[in-house]
């Protein structure tokens, strides 16, 4: 209840703020929306670091808005100059469009997009102070004046009592100020911050429900922390209660780092006179510690893999790292996409009721896997554009001989593609270069050596006769049964299950010569159907290669 001091107290301090809560409330009504309908939010800071993390909060928040015919909204919370980079909302807008995560409001490269704006909190200074002078009149916040050096010594002296460290207690010796003491401050024109006077009490715990979480005890706050800082910008956590509010959020997705935040939470929008949002406190991503190999959360400062730029760069294309995510958040998702491989990933029924409440762990080996799975399921046209606008930025070189020939290129990405069982060679664009090296003279060099124990004369012998042989118009039979004579000749099996029944028998088998060929003309001895491979090099380069190859074994 407001009594006359504090309504003085709330003039003196801010004078120029004269709207009021039902201003607010009126401006920003309860939303007209579908019984169950959730209304979500994406709320990064500007800083010009885009994570995992991000991604994996915003898919959750996407898909529960819009599986729920709700509202996702983008807002940015600029409150901190210190942190912000220049062209960081730009950037963050960019990814959750690269990345399909559209949102319905929200801040936008040309401004506001919705009713309930400014979505951008440096906007939003009046909303705050409106709803910070009314905690004041009712006598819930109060002006500091202490210094930084005072506050430095609170904190030291707490420290070697080994206290919590805070303003609270006798430490807070603005919290029951005389109204004169204050006046006097003010016309020195000394700078203030505006604390929440908290009712909590040290060590008193009490039930709360998250989501994900499940029943959990939390401490009551008992700490008087700064709402408005000294420049009447808003300390983030009472944004964040004034704008979940006010934008009528219904859902809080953030992961579990959040959660020692949470006792303060509370109090804000109990202070306020705010229903609380329900809060979902997801698991952080985790990884296996290469040194110690146990698990630990994915850390900006050791794991490249922490940054979208990191999976940019590797030529990991949107939907993989996406289809890897929903693994992450749902446990059942794998199975429902075995059921429906060609289906869109948000027809899945993703349920918060299936988010781990305990550490994702980060798996290369199954993302990578993802990524064969699903590129192998693309046009070669498909393929063939992503690895180009990919080059285009990342590998020149790559990029210049692809877009040289684009025909031949797609022929090369046609090889074992299509079918039921398409060939899977790379999971991410950066795998190409290395894949389709033979394919282009520029990039070509012999990196692997014939397998087993052949005598020299055997493969000078085999690849001299098949460069007398070959004939690139004879088809795929005609062609095998050329290897088959060579074989012969060299007393080579001409049929593998004939090596398998006598081996004593032969020096080796057709499938030997063939690898031979294939080292010779790849440089590999595994590689996409080798029949393919000459005909798309033709004739000319094929022996070429071969006779290059026989050069080197002198």
């Amino acid at each position: 209840m407001a009594d006359d001091k504090n309504l003085e107290l709330a003039e003196l301090l801010y004078p120029h703020i004269k709207t009021l809560p039902e201003d607010m409330e009126k401006r920003y009504p309860p939303r007209n929306l579908p019984e169950g309908a959730k209304v979500t939010r994406f709320a990064p800071s500007p800083t010009g670091f885009i994570h995992l993390g991000n991604i994996y909060s915003a898919l959750i928040d996407e898909r529960l808005a819009h599986q729920s015919d709700g509202v996702f909204y983008l807002r940015i919370e600029d409150t901190d100059s210190k942190r912000e980079v220049e062209g960081g909302t730009e950037l963050i807008i960019d990814m959750l469009a690269k990345y399909g995560i559209h949102f319905d409001e929200g801040a936008t490269k040309d401004g506001d997009k919705g009713d309930y704006g400014p979505y951008r909190q440096s906007q939003r200074r009046e909303i705050y102070q409106t709803y910070a002078k009314q905690l004041v009149r009712e006598g819930k916040a109060y002006p500091c004046f202490c210094t930084h050096e005072e506050l430095d010594r609170i904190r030291e002296e707490q420290t070697a009592q080994k206290l919590t460290p805070g303003y609270y207690g006798k430490w807070a010796k603005w919290r029951d100020a005389d109204i004169e003491q204050i006046k006097a401050e003010l016309a020195k024109g000394t700078p203030f911050v505006l604390r929440l006077r908290s009712e909590g009490v040290e060590g008193k715990s009490f039930k709360f429900t998250d989501l994900v979480k499940g029943t959990i005890d939390v401490s009551e706050n008992f700490i008087d922390h700064v709402i408005l800082k000294s420049n009447g910008i808003p300390d983030y956590h009472f944004a964040h209660a004034v704008d979940d509010h006010l934008m009528r959020t219904t859902h809080v997705v953030r992961d579990e780092s959040w959660l020692p935040s949470l006792p303060l939470h509370i109090e804000l929008f109990r202070a306020l006179g705010h229903k609380m949002p329900k809060y979902v406190h997801t698991a952080q991503v985790l990884k296996i510690d290469e040194e110690t190999g146990k698990k630990r959360k994915l850390s900006k400062r050791k794991d490249p893999e922490f940054g979208l730029e990191y999976f940019y760069r590797s030529g990991y294309p949107v939907i993989v790292t996406i289809e890897y995510l929903m693994t992450l958040l749902n446990s059942n998702y794998e199975e429902w996409r075995m059921k429906h491989p060609d289906s869109h990933y948000t027809e899945f029924p993703f349920s918060i009721k299936k988010l781990s409440p305990s550490g994702c762990l980060f798996d290369f080996d199954k993302l990578n896997d993802i990524g064969r799975e699903i590129i192998s399921r693309m046009t070669a046209d498909e393929v063939y554009k992503e690895v180009t606008d990919w080059a285009a930025d990342h590998d020149r070189e790559l990029y210049e001989e692809l877009a040289r020939d684009p025909d031949y290129a797609k022929a090369i990405f046609a090889i074992g593609r299509g079918g039921k069982k398409p060939r899977k060679d790379f999971a991410k664009w950066s795998d190409v270069k290395p894949y389709l090296s033979f394919f282009y003279d520029r990039f070509f060099n012999v990196e692997e050596k014939i397998e087993g124990s052949f005598e020299t004369a055997d493969i000078r012998r085999a690849l001299e006769r098949f460069m007398e042989s070959y004939d690139e118009s004879d088809d795929r039979t005609v062609w095998f049964d050329k290897l088959k004579v060579i074989a012969s000749e060299l007393g080579y099996a001409p049929e593998v299950k004939l090596y398998r029944q006598s081996p004593e028998s032969y020096g080796g088998h057709v499938g030997d010569i063939a690898m031979f060929l294939r080292v010779a003309v790849t440089g590999r001895v595994n590689s996409p159907d080798l029949y393919d491979i000459m005909q798309l090099l033709g004739k000319e380069r094929v022996i070429a290669r071969v006779r290059e190859f026989v050069s080197s074994l002198d």
